[in-house]
C-alpha cells in the first residue's frame, strides 16, 4: 500500500489522551500523520515522522478527527420552507409537520430519494463529515421503509430502522395496529438492511409501551437500539433508553434529575446525543450540555439533518451552537462532535487519530479546532480525507 504523510500540522487533535498534551483531546503541535492504505499508521512530533511514499504538507493548518454525525435522517423528497417559515413566524413545531415529508418521500423515485441523499452526504462531507447515521422513518409502508434503508445501506454501514418514527397516516384510527406492523411485517422486510432500530418516544407520536413493545421487537431481530428522547417534553424515553441499553438517548432537552442520574450510571452504555440545529431551527429551549457533563454523562453532539426541524448538514454549526449556547467549552464540543459521536455508534475505530484507526481527518484553515466555534458560519475546512483517501 501507498503512505502518505501529513506534514507541518500546526495542531493536531487525536482524542487519545495518551498522545500529546494527555488531554482528552490528545493535542499534538508541530504534528504530523501517516496514513497507510485507509488506516493511521502513526501521529507524533513532526519531526520524529517516518519515511513515506509521498507526503502533503499542511502548511501549520490544524486537523482534526472526521466529524461522526450520529444522528441524520436523509431519505426523504420534498421541502418543508412553507412549515419553517410559519414557526418563525410564531407557531411552534409539533411532530404532525413529518406528514408532509412522507407524502412526498412515498411520491419519489427511487433514483431521486438517492440523488439527494448522496447530495447531502457531498454537502456534509465538504464541512468534514467522514461518518455518519441516518434513518427510514418517511415511508410508513413496508415497502417505502424497506426501500429508504435499502438505499441507505449502499452509502453507510450505520442505518437506523425508524418505522416508528409517527404513527403512520394510514393507521390514524389503530395506533395498535400500526405498532403490530412496525413489529411484525415491517421489522422483517427491513432488518436485513439496518444496524439499529429506533423510536420517537413522545407526545403525539409512540408513548413509553408502544415504544418498549417496538424496541424490543427490534433487539429480537438483532438490531441495536437507539431512541429519540424528551425532546418535546419530559417522558419515559431516557429512561427507556438506559433500562434498554440502547447506544444513544437522542435530544435530551427535557430532562428530570432523575434522567440526568440515569444517563450518568450508564455513561460506558448511552450516550446523549444533542441536538442543537433541532433547537436553533425551532426556536425552542436548548438542552443544558453542561449539566449532563458535569454529571459525568458522555455526550454527544449531531445535526439531526431533516427537512422539518433541521435542515442542516454541518458540523462545525453545531459546535459553534454548544458553545455558545449550551454550556460546552469548545474542547468538549469538539470531542462530542468527533469521539462522542463514535461512542453513539459503538465504533472505536472513527472519532480518532490514533494507529489502527480509520484514516478520517478534516484540516482546517485555521491554526486551532477551537477556530470551529470562534469563527461561526465560515468555510474552514479546507481538506477531507476519508478512509485513507483525500475527497475534498
Amino acid at each position: 500500500m501507498t503512505t502518505t504523510a501529513i506534514t507541518n500540522i500546526g495542531s493536531l487533535v487525536t482524542n487519545d489522551p495518551a498522545q500529546g498534551d494527555g488531554t482528552p483531546l490528545g493535542l499534538i503541535q508541530n504534528a504530523a500523520v501517516v496514513i497507510d492504505g485507509d488506516r493511521i499508521a502513526w501521529v507524533g512530533p513532526a519531526d520524529k515522522a517516518p519515511a513515506t511514499d509521498t507526503a502533503f504538507d499542511a502548511e501549520g493548518r490544524a486537523a482534526i478527527p472526521g466529524f461522526v454525525d450520529s444522528h441524520s435522517h436523509l431519505v426523504f423528497a420534498g421541502d418543508r420552507t412553507a412549515e419553517f417559515n410559519a414557526r418563525m413566524s410564531g407557531h411552534s413545531y409539533s411532530a404532525g409537520g413529518i406528514r408532509t415529508t412522507v407524502a412526498a418521500t412515498r411520491a419519489a423515485s427511487d433514483a431521486a430519494l438517492e440523488a439527494n441523499l448522496v447530495r447531502h452526504l457531498h454537502e456534509a462531507r465538504r464541512q468534514g463529515t467522514t461518518t455518519f447515521e441516518t434513518k427510514s422513518g418517511y415511508g410508513l409502508t413496508v415497502q417505502d421503509e424497506a426501500r429508504a434503508l435499502r438505499i441507505a445501506a449502499a452509502h453507510t454501514e450505520e442505518v437506523t430502522y425508524l418505522g416508528a418514527h409517527i404513527v403512520s397516516p394510514d393507521y390514524a384510527d389503530d395506533p395498535a395496529g400500526y405498532v403490530d406492523l412496525v413489529t411484525g411485517e415491517m421489522l422483517t422486510a427491513c432488518a436485513p438492511y439496518a444496524r439499529w432500530v429506533d423510536v420517537f418516544c413522545e407526545k403525539g407520536a409512540f408513548d413509553g409501551d408502544q415504544a418498549r413493545a417496538i424496541l424490543t421487537a427490534g433487539t429480537a431481530a438483532g438490531l441495536i437500539p437507539r431512541v429519540h428522547a424528551n425532546q418535546l417534553s419530559h417522558g419515559p424515553g431516557v429512561q427507556l433508553a438506559v433500562e434498554l441499553e440502547a447506544a444513544s438517548a437522542d435530544h435530551c432537552t427535557h430532562l428530570t434529575d432523575a434522567d440526568v442520574d440515569a444517563l450518568a450510571q450508564a455513561a460506558g452504555t448511552t450516550v446523549a446525543t444533542l441536538l442543537p440545529g433541532a433547537e436553533f431551527s425551532t426556536r425552542a429551549q436548548w438542552p443544558d450540555a453542561r449539566r449532563l457533563l458535569d454529571a459525568g454523562v458522555t455526550v454527544a453532539l449531531s445535526t439531526d439533518c431533516n427537512p422539518g426541524s433541521s435542515y442542516t448538514s454541518s458540523m462545525p454549526f453545531c459546535i459553534a451552537l454548544a458553545v455558545r449556547d449550551m454550556g460546552m467549552t469548545p474542547d468538549e464540543a469538539l470531542w462530542s462532535a468527533t469521539a462522542g459521536g463514535a461512542r453513539a455508534l459503538r465504533r472505536a475505530d472513527i472519532g480518532v487519530l490514533t494507529p489502527g484507526a480509520r484514516a478520517d481527518l478534516a484540516l482546517l484553515d485555521a491554526p486551532s479546532h477551537v477556530h470551529l466555534a470562534y469563527r461561526p458560519g465560515v468555510p474552514l475546512v479546507s481538506a477531507v480525507w476519508q478512509k485513507g483517501l483525500k475527497t475534498a
